[in-house]
């Protein structure tokens, strides 16, 4: 077994792809730019290759004239830089669980020709890290007839399954850049208003699934008194930092692997890439393994925190479309709110602004024509906004409608309620 890589120009790295082939992208802040960029470069030589992936970071030439004329984006979680071309002719969306992705390779529903990567420098026994992003990449690359990596000292060095070894990879190129760091934005006073009903939902000795953003940051910052805490999620960031330095998350309630940190990716600043370096209390598992529901339930008080685009007056979830528009992807979204269900003493919310930014209430008679529905309204339990949480299960249709009009923005709830009232009578 072959303990050296074969370092190659970029170019040289992607001409393994040929026509027709199907190429799986690495992706969230493991995204590799550099393979891609060189691999679009080849338009002229190229046809019909197809490209799959989830989240991707930077930017996503293949979806723009006239590289879009050899490429076409195949995504199973929409990204802003695909967006665009998802809900055009030249890209496709497959609505799936992360859960269920590894499925579409390992049974060969879509198997992998080439899988672009990026990963850490092998160690001394010749394994590279497959970094902050193991969740659908591990089953990508165990089962593609070829690899091409993107070799960066700057990729942290993770616990857990995301290795690979430099056997499997037929082509290298070496790079020293910055992995992506997504904005952390400020939580609005909306917010803020959130974060602390949903933090009150929150019980020591629980088992958190939290995403990015301002709801979940804020919702962090206000347990700084709990005990007991543990990580059991598909994605951490920043957040989580204050309260392990201040022992809050010790894991130790914990069934399924006690005292750790369980994740499938990371995406942060690079004090958390840092923090994650080498550190064997994070422990990065594949989404199959992560998001399995009956994995994530063997856990106690799981306290599972989502978000939505809009919810209906019965309680049905839309998260990945706004109508027909392909906006985001179904994601992990099921799977956690499945399995806090199902957990002893485990809570699944919805947690989300009364309106959007133009005003319009993201609390609704019924879900716009061709939404999809992420959730269905027998899985739904709390719902947050900023007036307030209510628990939907065990409600008949009439309490629902009447508890999600009390949550919903003032200046909406009378129009609701005529629209419930046509509705039902």
């Amino acid at each position: 077994m072959k303990n050296a890589l074969n370092i190659v120009t970029p170019h040289e790295a992607v001409s393994h792809v040929k026509s027709g082939d199907r190429v799986f992208l690495h992706g969230a802040a493991m995204t590799p730019n550099i393979l891609i960029n060189a691999l679009t470069e080849r338009y002229r030589e190229l046809r019909e290759v197809e490209l799959i992936h989830i989240h991707t970071e930077g930017p996503a030439p293949y979806t723009a004239p006239p590289y879009n004329e050899s490429f076409m984006t195949n995504s199973c979680f929409v990204a802003g830089n695909v967006r665009q071309a998802v809900n055009s002719r030249i890209g496709a969306y497959i609505p799936i669980f992360l859960s269920e992705i590894h499925l579409l390779f390992r049974r060969n529903f879509l198997p992998i020709d080439v899988a672009l990567i990026q990963v850490s420098p092998p160690d001394e026994h010749g394994y590279c890290s497959l970094g902050v992003s193991v969740d659908i990449t591990l089953p990508a690359v165990q089962t593609a007839k070829k690899v091409i990596a993107q070799v960066n000292p700057q990729v942290p060095r993770t616990h857990g399954d995301g290795i690979i070894h430099v056997s499997r990879i037929h082509a290298a190129i070496e790079v020293d850049v910055p992995i992506h760091s997504p904005k952390i934005s400020i939580p609005s006073e909306t917010e803020q208003k959130i974060g602390e009903y949903v933090a009150g939902l929150v019980e020591d000795g629980a088992t958190l699934q939290m995403g990015i953003g301002g709801i979940p940051n804020v919702v962090l910052s206000k347990l700084m008194n709990h005990k007991r805490l543990g990580i059991h999620t598909e994605l951490f960031s920043d957040g989580v930092l204050p309260l392990i330095e201040n022992g809050v998350i010790t894991g130790e309630e914990k069934k399924i692997k006690t005292g750790k940190i369980v994740t499938c990716f990371a995406a942060g600043t690079p004090q958390l890439y840092d923090f994650i370096n080498d550190n064997p209390v994070v422990h990065f598992k594949e989404a199959a393994y992560t998001n399995d529901s009956a994995i994530i339930r063997q856990n106690p008080k799981v306290t599972a925190i989502n978000s939505a685009i809009e919810i209906d007056l019965t309680g049905q979830v839309c998260a990945d479309t706004i109508g027909k528009y392909h906006y985001s992807g179904v994601g992990g979204q099921m799977d956690f709110i499945r399995g806090a269900s199902l957990s002893e003493g485990g809570k699944a919310i919805f947690a989300m602004p009364s309106v959007t930014a133009k005003g319009v209430s993201k609390i609704v008679p019924f879900l716009k024509e061709g939404a999809g529905v992420t959730t269905t309204r027998a899985h739904v339990h709390y719902v947050a906004t900023e007036f307030g949480v209510v628990n939907l299960f065990g409600k008949n249709l009439k309490q629902r409608a009447k508890a999600m009009i009390s949550i919903a923005h003032p200046e909406h709830r009378e129009a609701l309620e005529e629209a419930y009232f046509e509705m039902a009578y």
